[in-house]
């Protein structure tokens, strides 16, 4: 495949993505992004599609889906809010322990439900939903079903999303630490001998057990990140979240994932994940202009809508482009 038809198919859904929703707005004598403030969220809602789309990824390209990971966002975030307020008391750099915290915290949540996968040896997807119960269990047991807000309303926190550079800075170290990660070292080989076929990848002397612990820590790592970034930018954490109510934070990453996967044809697919999730936070940025216009139940609506239409287009494609191209008359 050329490079020009390569970088033709890398931008055009955001490009197309960008054009469409400004016009939308454009109809209604607005702009998509219309001052810093926009744009600061603009790159901070972008940070947690991408990361989160990561995560799901992950595990779910192995076979492993995982309901937990909302759990563990909002448990590892109320985990550091709750150290690092406590040092610090919500002082200076209490941004940046929190950050530093709340990572730590969700590899362990995640390395802790990789061990009760590996060690009951049931299906992954039951084992998440038991994971979730209890993390959501325990985060309801820490803040008593409160939300947390005196730990993370400070100016450290609020000077972290008040800016669109720091986020940018997770968005690029994530990405390149992601890419370097599973596509040029020895375990992300053995994670994608795994993913391709595990009982050949098992047989020829991978271990899969130690593979997939570390997959889950990296996923509970990339959640304690969103987790963080979603305390600073709503400034409050719900600790009441009980009943699976913290499996919306993954349903985000639903459509960017398959849209990435498809941009990822014609490049990397963590690069493929940020161009979704800048098409995601376009969206977003679009619904907060029109916010007078689309209702939150609508915008869930919206989501839905486009992500069928979307399955319904990989699953059609061939016969689409077909049509489109006149072909099918041949």
């Amino acid at each position: 495949m050329s490079t020009p038809k390569k970088i033709a198919g890398t931008f055009t859904i955001p490009v197309l993505t960008l054009l469409i929703l400004e016009v939308i707005c454009l109809s209604h004598g607005e702009n998509i992004i219309t001052n810093q403030k926009g744009f600061d969220n603009f790159v901070v809602y972008t940070a947690i599609v991408m990361i989160t789309t990561i995560a799901l990824s992950i595990n779910l390209n192995s076979g492993r889906f995982d309901f937990s990971l909302g759990a563990m966002a909002s448990l590892s975030a109320v985990v550091g809010a709750k150290i690092s307020y406590a040092v610090l008391g919500g002082g200076s750099g209490s941004a940046a322990l929190m950050l530093v915290i709340t990572i730590a915290a969700g590899a362990v949540l995640g390395m802790v439900s990789g061990l009760i996968y590996v060690t009951l040896r049931i299906p992954p997807i039951i084992t998440s939903l038991g994971v979730t119960l209890i993390y959501e269990g325990v985060l309801y047991t820490i803040t008593s079903g409160k939300y947390v807000m005196t730990e993370v309303q400070n100016s450290s926190m609020s000077g972290f999303v008040g800016t669109w550079i720091y986020a940018a800075i997770i968005i690029a170290v994530v990405l390149v630490l992601s890419i370097l990660l599973f596509d040029y070292t020895r375990f992300g080989y053995d994670y994608n001998a795994l993913k391709n076929g595990q009982k050949v990848a098992v047989n020829t002397g991978i271990k899969e057990i130690p593979n997939a612990i570390g997959c889950y820590g990296i996923c509970g790592a990339l959640m304690g990140i969103v987790g963080f970034l979603n305390a600073a930018r709503s400034t409050t954490i719900n600790g009441g979240q009980l009943n699976f109510g913290s499996i919306s934070i993954m349903f985000t990453a639903f459509l960017p994932m398959f849209i990435g996967s498809y941009i990822s044809r014609y490049s990397n697919k963590k690069l493929g994940f940020l161009l979704a999730a800048v098409c995601m936070s376009l969206l977003n940025s679009t619904f907060a202009v029109l916010s007078n216009v689309v209702t939150a139940s609508m915008q869930s609506i919206i989501n839905a809508v486009l992500l069928m239409a979307f399955l319904i287009y990989l699953n059609n494609e061939k016969l689409l482009v077909r049509i489109f191209t006149g072909k099918i008359r041949q």
